[in-house]
């Protein structure tokens, strides 16, 4: 007896069939062009997972979305992607400023939020407003002040500056965020702990902070990744080649990847854009918690 028959409490003829739902004209519409919006995303992955394993003979000498004859030649693109774009140095760099600049705002972000959402002082509102204004201006409009600003006091060029610049950046939106979520938490758990004689900081570390863990990480994680893709502020403020960035070493890499071939460069775009994806790997049960916050 199936599970259907088990509910009707009576056997189904021999040969009957369940009649299939029919979708409409409109459901139908719906999922064409969602398929064919699926497929128009796949093309360009496919067309990178077929190119990196192509030399660079087989890349010019056959169509594009072929299949390749191998997968050996993908180890030759990426020994000579790295070699090439000097990518050891870029992804030192681009680490360096993304857990140093990302961490550090996230926690200097938290400590603005504390002081914003739990405590009461003068010119409580005045600083709202001011990280406020952070999220609304371009990041276009810096690059000037900040070139000339660099470039008087000694930092451009420089991984100081670099680590300066995105730590600033990344501090308002995550302070914004982590407001929002510290206003939800109880206030009588930091004056039970004022009674029993903890001070801000000890509050702040043992009881306000560890409740926002998740949305640390998914912030952390979101200015890690914006600051890995940045080329912007590292061509302009960090391109000398010992500073430069993995999106910027990719840049002028790519500018002269005649010399390598296509299937070289795009196998530089895979491993420039690894990173961010296994550390969102590697914490999504922890940024998944912080979204749901």
């Amino acid at each position: 007896m199936t599970v259907v028959e088990e509910k009707l409490d009576f056997v189904l003829p021999a040969g009957f069939k369940m009649p299939e739902p029919k979708l409409s004209a409109g459901k139908k519409a719906i999922v064409f062009f969602g398929t064919v919006c699926a497929v128009l995303w796949l093309v360009p992955f496919y067309y990178l997972a077929v190119s990196i394993f192509k030399t660079t003979k087989e890349y010019f000498n056959t169509e594009p979305l072929s299949l390749p004859a191998g997968f050996a030649p993908f180890l030759d693109n990426a020994r000579q992607a790295w070699v090439s774009a000097n990518m050891g140095d870029a992804f030192f760099n681009s680490a360096l400023y993304g857990v140093v600049g990302a961490g550090l705002a996230v926690f200097l972000a938290s400590m603005a939020a504390y002081a914003l959402s739990r405590l009461n002082f003068g010119g409580k509102n005045f600083w709202f407003m001011l990280i406020f204004l952070g999220t609304i201006f371009p990041f276009q409009m810096y690059l000037i002040p900040l070139f000339f600003g660099y470039q008087q006091i000694g930092i451009l060029n420089t991984r100081w500056g670099m680590l300066l610049l995105y730590t600033a950046i990344c501090i308002p939106f995550p302070t914004l965020v982590m407001k929002s979520h510290m206003s939800q938490i109880s206030l009588e758990m930091d004056e039970a702990a004022r009674m029993d004689g903890a001070r801000e900081f000890r509050i702040f570390w043992a009881i306000v902070l560890p409740n926002c863990l998740g949305s640390m990480v998914a912030l952390f994680l979101l200015q890690f990744t914006w600051i890995w893709n940045d080329l912007l502020f590292s061509m302009v403020l960090g391109n000398r080649s010992e500073i430069r960035s993995i999106m910027n070493a990719l840049q002028v890499f790519q500018g002269n990847y005649a010399s390598t071939g296509p299937n070289v460069a795009l196998t530089a775009s895979l491993l420039a854009s690894a990173p961010p994806l296994l550390l969102f790997l590697f914490l999504r049960k922890h940024f998944m918690e912080g979204l749901r916050i």
